[in-house]
């Protein structure tokens, strides 16, 4: 029993010293960190924090081409629902589905016997208001009838001559024309249908050039052009077309706050249909003296954005305002100079006047 006193108290006495030990290793390690200790970040009397070693980019001006990355659709250059004017039956269609028709072309006719008949009838009718009135301007000049009945004649003759005219004018209607060359689509009617202007016979779609419509937001409104060319693709395929804006809309869509613009662009192989979806490249004003920085740089706040920059050994606020992203840039149009020590790690632990170690990027992609 009295070794095992022993042994206890062996092990008291050694934890003991090992206390003893790490509370006056402890003093010694404040005392030379302290004023005067000389080990201090900052040299004899520059207690504090040690500097955190971060990475930065140095501000600097430069050329950018800017461009935004929008989606459109693409349109026919000239699109109708090819109907009739008049109702009746269809006695002979025109045209193959698919295929391509001329300006003027008639599609569809449609059956005028009875307009015929009302036309054979309007010109007898008028041949006789003709020879009547003849016949009244002789009697005029003889004084053999009055003025009044040579003008009854003359009125006579003027309703015979409308008439025709009318009745032509229906026939004109019963062939259906083209009113522009380009494609038809699938026809809705046969030969025998009734017809009425309310039936759709095909579509006709002209689609070389076409057209893409495509909007952007309000604030770059300022900086589209007329005959800026874009780029853009279609679904299915890696080929990059090219495309000219021809026409901006004079004012802002109030409720998505966007200005559209549409394009034009040749489409000679017919690759491109109408209805398809565009990604689209749109080159903006090219600024001369941009400063772009990385995005990791920067730290949402609830006010906007905000960077730090080295100043003076330290890390310092600085709130920004941004307005183009690119795949790993900001455009800054606020907040920064050129010449700012922009920090690009360690960005979510700093603090203002946190004492920092810069080591600058030796390639910056600015």
């Amino acid at each position: 029993m009295k070794i095992k006193h022993i042994v206890y108290a062996l092990l008291i006495i050694g934890l003991g010293a090992l206390v003893y030990y790490r509370i006056n290793s402890n003093k010694e390690l404040a005392g030379a960190s302290g004023p005067g200790g000389g080990r201090g970040p900052g040299g004899p009397g520059g207690g504090g924090a040690p500097a955190m070693r971060v990475s930065g980019i140095v501000a600097t001006p430069q050329e950018f081409a800017n461009s935004l990355s929008v989606t459109g659709s693409i349109e026919a250059n000239e699109q109708v629902e090819v109907r009739g004017q008049v109702s009746g039956l269809v006695r002979a269609i025109n045209f193959q589905e698919g295929s391509n028709v001329r300006k003027g072309q008639v599609l569809v006719k449609i059956d005028d016997s009875e307009l015929r008949a009302q036309l054979a009838q309007a010109q007898t009718r008028q041949t006789l208001a003709s020879e009547n009135e003849r016949r009244a301007r002789l009697l005029l000049e003889k004084e053999a009838i009055s003025r009044e009945e040579y003008d009854v004649a003359r009125a006579e003759m003027k309703t015979a001559q409308a008439q025709i005219q009318l009745v032509r004018a229906q026939l004109a209607k019963t062939s259906i024309t083209a009113p522009f060359a380009g494609k038809v689509g699938l026809r809705a009617v046969s030969v025998g249908s009734y017809l009425s202007p309310e039936t759709i016979v095909t579509n006709l779609v002209s689609i070389n050039p076409i057209k893409i419509t495509f909007a952007v937001p309000e604030k770059y409104a300022g900086q589209v052009k007329l005959n800026t060319q874009i780029t853009f693709t279609v679904a299915g395929t890696q080929d990059k077309y090219t495309a000219k804006v021809y026409a901006i809309e004079p004012s802002i869509e109030a409720s998505t706050r966007t200005l559209q613009l549409r394009a034009r662009a040749d489409n000679s192989s017919g690759a491109l249909l109408p209805g398809s979806f565009a990604n689209i490249q749109l080159p903006l004003t090219v600024i001369n003296d941009a400063l772009l920085i990385p995005t990791q740089a920067v730290v949402p706040v609830q006010n906007g954005k905000k960077v730090f920059i080295a100043e003076n050994g330290k890390a310092k606020e600085v709130m920004i305002e941004t307005s183009t992203r690119t795949e790993s840039d900001l455009l800054v149009t606020s907040g920064l100079s050129a010449g700012d020590t922009v920090l690009t790690t360690g960005v979510m632990s700093l603090k203002a006047g946190s004492p920092v170690r810069v080591a600058l990027a030796k390639e910056q992609k600015m």
